[in-house]
């Protein structure tokens, strides 16, 4: 049975599985899974540095991530951030279109985005530089810097294991796990 996302349904299977999976799931932890963006998602949540930084900062942000098959990632992957005025509601995968609809939308390769998380790429940097694209208004992000920069130090913080880090059986795994996720949650 596939949920929709959105729904009360949705919501708690996702909750479940993000709980069953902290409780089995031993770091470092993908990329990209629940148990990944459960602790970012908690990071941002109680971190007093990006709430006084983000206190004026009001919109969702979509980390997308761009397909890569020979990463193990077979579809358009989005990670949608809802914050506001330095809350942290939630941080969530979801549809392509629900990612494509948020206020700033931040587009790239996983090579760029393991290079932002291993602190080799900054974020504002690289949008300028085209090597992320940006739907939303640049200035907006420039004047959240330091947020934006937060963000990003708080998932360095994950131990994290990238998909181009992999043998090709964790791979595999890796890629049979995202395709039954996908189906499961509508995304």
């Amino acid at each position: 049975m596939a949920y929709t996302y959105g729904t009360p349904e949705w919501d708690n299977a996702y909750a479940e599985l993000v709980k069953e999976r902290l409780a089995t799931r031993q770091k470092p932890y993908w990329l990209g899974t629940p148990e990944w963006i459960a602790t970012y998602e908690k990071l941002v949540q109680e971190d007093a540095p990006y709430k006084e930084a983000a206190k004026n900062w009001e919109g969702s942000v979509v980390i997308h991530i761009l397909a890569n098959p020979a990463a193990g990632i077979d579809k358009d992957y989005y990670l949608f951030l809802d914050l506001w005025h330095g809350d942290c509601r939630f941080i969530r995968p979801v549809p392509e279109e629900v990612g494509k609809s948020a206020d700033f939308v931040i587009t790239g390769e996983l090579e760029r985005w393991q290079a932002v998380m291993k602190k080799e790429l900054d974020t504002i940097k690289g949008m300028m530089q085209g090597k992320l694209k940006l739907k939303g208004d640049l200035p907006t992000i420039v004047r959240a810097v330091k947020a934006a920069s937060r963000l990003v130090e708080l998932s360095t913080m994950i131990d994290t294991i990238f998909p181009t880090e992999m043998n090709p059986q964790e791979l595999e795994e890796l890629r049979s796990w995202f395709n039954g996720f996908r189906e499961e949650f509508g995304i």
